[in-house]
C-alpha cells in the first residue's frame, strides 16, 4: 500500500493562534523559549486530509513528525490475509510518527485519517537539528517513547492475560484517559468494529458485552462512540480479572 502524497504549500501561510496552540499546549513543546517555539512553527506545514486518506504505510521512510490539530488518526497493522489490528487512535493535541523520525528506520505501522483531519507536518531534515539544539526537548521525546512502550506493553498484556471483559474494559480505560470525566462521562469516538480490532475479538462479542454494560449503566452506546460512565467499575473488572462481568 502506498500512502497518498501529502501536499505542502510552497510558502507556509500564517497560522491562527488556535492552531498553533496545539503545539504550544503539547507537554513536549510547552516549555520551549519563545524564539525556539517560533522556529518550530516555521517548520510546521499545515495540511488537511479527508477521512480514509493514508498518511503513511508500514515500511515507508519516516521523513516527518505529525501533530493532530483536529480529527483522529488511526495507527494500525494488517496481515496478508486481510486481518486488521488497531494499535492506537491519535486525537487532537497529540503527536505521532516520532519512532521512525528519530531512528531513521521505516515506519512500523500504517497511519490513516479516521476522520477528516487537520495536521501539522514537520520534516525530519529540519526537526532533528532542532531537537539537537534543545536538550530538554530531546529528554521529553525519550519520555514519549517510554510512554509508547508502556502503552504497547499494556496492549500485549491485555490480549495475552485477560478475558474479553478485561480486554474491553482495559482498552476503554486507556482510550478514555485522554478525556476529562464530566457529568456526562467520557466520550470515546470509536466504532464497535474498531474496538474489536483493538482488543482482538469479534464485533459480535464486543456488541454483546457493551450492551450488557450499558444495561447496568456502566457505559452508554452512541452512534460511532462509546461513553464511559463508570470508569471505577471498569477498573475493578480489570483488577479482578473480570470473570463475573459477562
Amino acid at each position: 500500500m502506498t500512502a497518498a502524497p501529502i501536499e505542502r504549500p510552497a510558502v507556509a501561510p500564517p497560522f491562527s493562534s488556535s492552531k498553533l496552540a496545539v503545539l504550544r499546549k503539547h507537554p513536549y513543546f510547552a516549555d520551549l523559549e519563545p524564539d525556539a517555539f517560533d522556529q518550530l512553527c516555521r517548520y510546521a506545514k499545515h495540511v488537511t486530509l479527508k477521512r480514509g486518506t493514508t498518511l503513511f504505510s508500514k515500511g515507508d521512510p519516516g521523513t516527518y513528525l505529525i501533530a493532530v490539530i483536529s480529527g483522529t488518526v488511526k495507527i494500525s497493522i494488517s496481515s496478508p490475509d486481510g486481518r486488521n489490528a488497531i494499535l492506537n487512535l491519535i486525537e487532537a493535541g497529540e503527536i505521532f510518527g516520532e519512532i521512525a523520525l528519530l531512528d531513521g528506520q521505516p515506519r512500523s505501522a500504517d497511519a490513516t485519517a479516521n476522520t477528516n483531519c487537520e495536521l501539522f507536518i514537520i520534516d525530519r531534515r529540519e526537526f532533528i537539528p532542532f531537537v539537537r539544539s534543545q536538550p530538554s526537548l530531546a529528554m521529553k521525546f525519550i519520555e514519549l517513547l517510554c510512554t509508547r512502550l508502556r502503552w504497547t506493553s499494556d496492549q500485549v498484556e491485555q490480549i495475552i492475560l485477560q478475558n474479553l471483559p478485561g480486554r474491553l474494559a482495559s482498552a476503554l480505560l486507556r482510550l478514555s484517559d485522554k478525556h476529562k470525566l464530566g457529568p456526562q462521562g467520557r466520550t470515546i469516538s470509536i466504532t464497535q468494529q474498531e474496538i474489536s480490532e483493538m482488543v482482538g475479538m469479534t464485533r459480535e462479542s464486543i456488541n454483546k458485552q457493551l450492551r450488557a454494560w450499558a444495561a447496568r449503566g456502566w457505559v452508554r452506546l452512541e452512534h460511532g462512540a462509546i461513553v464511559v460512565l463508570k470508569a471505577e467499575v471498569l477498573q475493578e473488572l480489570v483488577d479482578a480479572g473480570s470473570n463475573d462481568a459477562e
